[in-house]
């Protein structure tokens, strides 16, 4: 099977043609005021227009309030909502309720064990994002997005009851290797495509997807 990438972080009309072009399945917004990928709700419909209906339109959150996510929602019409805050199962099964819209919860990992923090999410949330767990000591940390490596070995062996995806400093140098040791089936990548902060390369992109899928 062939895997599925997300772009992610999304903030100009040439870097979404591009991943649309490079055959990305899914395609990111962040609406994470402080991240350098931040797209403003005024913004994001313009991009999300270019979105064809075959690709699937995830819109990232951090703790949002229901004031946010209808601002998002209303603003993109997003396919997936990605959460990753530090939301309870409850508020995923609210936001469910709410807008009937499949949920992404992403799991920080660094040390044995995290993995399985996400099983509490098998009746609330649609996918899993397995993402580096930024320490402590980083000054300024972002939820994802950081560039950060996990170890994968973490994951290797752990399938949960659930699609998953796998994220974390990836690029296009390491992700075969990644797949190849956790079995991942679709993965992420933001940081990993950019020239500098918030700064997708199209080039990079096109790149990126081409490593993935052959792996």
């Amino acid at each position: 099977m062939t895997t599925r990438v997300k772009i992610c972080g999304l903030s100009t009309p040439e870097t979404v043609d591009a991943s649309v072009s490079a055959g990305a399945e899914y395609l990111g917004f962040n609406f994470i005021s402080r991240s350098p990928r931040f797209v403003s709700i005024e913004a994001a419909p313009e991009l999300a227009a270019r979105v064809p209906s075959t690709v699937l339109k995830v819109a990232l959150s951090l703790d949002a309030d229901d004031a946010a996510f209808d601002a998002m929602v209303k603003a993109i019409r997003p396919d997936i909502l990605q959460l990753h805050g530090a939301e309870p199962p409850a508020r995923l099964l609210a936001l469910k309720a709410r807008y009937g819209i499949p949920l992404m919860k992403a799991i920080g990992v660094a040390e044995p064990g995290d993995p399985e923090t996400g099983d509490i999410y098998r009746d609330s949330a649609d996918l899993l994002l397995f993402d580096a767990k930024p320490p402590k000591s980083m000054a300024g940390a972002l939820p994802g997005g950081n560039g950060l490596v996990f170890d994968w070995s973490l994951i290797a062996g752990h399938r949960p009851d659930m699609p998953w995806m796998l994220s974390g400093g990836l690029t296009a140098e390491n992700v075969a290797e990644a797949i190849r040791i956790t079995g991942a089936e679709a993965v992420d990548v933001s940081s990993g495509v950019e020239t500098a902060p918030g700064r997708k390369s199209p080039e990079l992109i096109e790149v990126f997807i081409k490593a993935a899928k052959a792996a």
